[in-house]
């Protein structure tokens, strides 16, 4: 194995955002905390850089900046391949494993074919660990929950109900998603079903996520927000997604706010898939705290990487807002974040003009980037990033339009896949009638852009050239005025 200085200077290879030592890595799994450490697991094909046989990969973290790497947590057994699931802590010992202790149990989906058949059959299971995560006891009356009827039955969420004193599961289950109440983790009872009709349907239903969140940060008023994330569909340009609902939950039922027409994205850009929030983060932090899969099922096996494939995306604190529109998510990068900076360049009141770039001085393709725009007469304004003379990632605003974008269609490598080029946008408008606001995150690989305080965000994977270093504030057509810039070089989370 190589060492971290070493590959952690391979082409495109992500300096600030999760990624595996080697070879394929898709869907975070099993995101919980417990003592002082947080635990992710992915899907993980541990013999190449394409999807393959899945394992659940580990990595802890102490600050959700760095990680480090863990021994896989589970294989394929006589049940299948593991797929996607969650892990909570079973505080009280309702599955009785833990001797009247605490431990961790994760709820996943072993998969593979009916016997006989070529038909996929897809079965949950659990697994326990008495020692934080380092081994794992798969459970002897594995599985605990199967259907025949549905092929696509699969990515288990779990969570304590402290209303109705039960575990709740959410199972995303072809075009729906079933719910599921347990008093102790392995018997399961069927509670529901939702979403017949409602959201989008382009593509098949995966990795669901429920959990409840204040809104506009008063505790009285909560409302709970269904996360579902859709496979790729030929017919469909954008590829994977994830959508989102808010509405009730009374412990058994999930009832949509929405008209069922309604479609709220999580993201406006292209790489942000199967995201799921972190289980028993102490209620004296507060945050719920979501990490996504940093790509594309358009894409995803064939990006122009070569030793390993995929990253996730930087961690993010989810709120409820009320807006114009009615309440939504908001997502804001987690603070914790602010300690890998590590040189700040302060810029204050200047106008931006066609002609003038006033930050060609500084260069560098891990960055960190606030900036408050004031329209002036500029039709359109922004930020290239990961510039050189044949290359640039344009994160703009189109004032009259009043949408954020960004355009990858120069960014760099991209003859791997013909829909990978193009410009992705979300509707964003201006607050005190004329100022936006936006907070980016540059890395060798991937651009997150989140406009006015998170209300929209736009993931992309990029693949420039490594001297591709150049900045430059830009307007077209006019004038805008920057009231204040921020530019944050970031240091490797790799890097001693």
């Amino acid at each position: 194995m190589e060492t971290k200085q070493q590959y952690y200077t391979e082409t495109y290879r992500p300096q600030f955002h999760f990624s595996p030592e080697a070879n394929w890595m898709n869907d975070p799994n099993g995101m919980v905390y417990f003592e002082g450490e947080y635990h992710l697991f992915y899907q993980y094909h541990p013999n190449g850089t394409t999807w393959g046989p899945m394992h659940w990969g580990h990595a802890i973290s102490t600050d959700l900046v760095h990680w480090e790497h863990l021994p896989i947590a589970l294989k394929p057994d006589e049940h299948g391949m593991i797929f996607s699931g969650s892990a909570v802590v079973d505080w009280n010992d309702t599955s009785g494993f833990f001797n009247g202790q605490s431990g961790l149990v994760a709820m996943f989906t072993h998969a593979d074919t009916y016997p006989g058949s070529e038909r996929p059959r897809q079965r949950q299971s659990i697994a326990y660990s008495k020692d934080n995560g380092r081994t794992w006891v798969t459970y002897e009356g594995n599985p605990v929950i199967s259907d025949e009827s549905i092929t696509d039955f699969r990515d288990p969420k779990v969570f304590w109900h402290k209303e109705t004193k039960k575990w709740v599961m959410i199972l995303a289950s072809g075009q729906t998603v079933r719910l599921y109440t347990s008093k102790n983790l392995k018997e399961w009872e069927f509670a529901s079903e939702f979403g017949d009709g409602h959201g989008s349907h382009e593509g098949v239903w995966e990795c669901p996520d429920l959990f409840e969140l204040p809104v506009d940060g008063y505790s009285n008023q909560k409302k709970w927000v269904l996360f579902l994330s859709i496979g790729d569909d030929p017919s469909f340009e954008e590829g994977s997604r994830t959508q989102y609902f808010i509405g009730e939950f009374n412990g058994e039922t999930f009832t949509n706010d929405h008209k069922p027409e309604t479609t709220l994205w999580i993201d406006k850009g292209r790489d942000n898939y199967a995201g799921v929030s972190w289980s028993d983060i102490p209620n004296e932090d507060g945050r719920r705290i979501y990490l996504g899969w940093m790509s594309n099922w358009r894409y995803a096996n064939i990006t122009p990487t070569k030793e390993w494939r995929s990253a996730m995306t930087i961690p993010r604190v989810l709120t409820l807002k009320t807006m114009k529109e009615g309440v939504r998510l908001v997502q804001q990068p987690v603070q914790e974040l602010q300690k890998i900076r590590e040189k700040s360049i302060h810029i204050m009141n200047q106008t931006i003009v066609p002609s003038e770039n006033i930050i060609s001085n500084v260069k560098g393709n891990t960055l960190e980037i606030i900036v408050e725009f004031e329209f002036g007469t500029a039709a359109e304004f922004g930020l290239k990033v990961c510039k050189s003379n044949l290359e640039e990632t344009v994160i703009g605003y189109d004032v009259t339009q009043q949408r954020l974008f960004i355009d990858r269609t120069n960014s760099g490598k991209s003859d791997f896949n013909e829909s990978f080029v193009g410009k992705h946008e979300g509707e964003l408008s201006p607050y005190d009638n004329n100022k936006v606001k936006l907070h980016l995150f540059v890395d060798w690989s991937s651009v997150e852009a989140f406009g006015n305080n998170g209300e929209l965000v736009l993931t992309d994977l990029i693949f420039p050239d490594q001297n591709s270093k150049d900045l430059e504030l830009y307007a077209v057509g006019g004038n805008v005025k920057v009231n204040t810039l921020e530019i944050h070089m970031l240091k490797s989370i790799w890097r001693k």
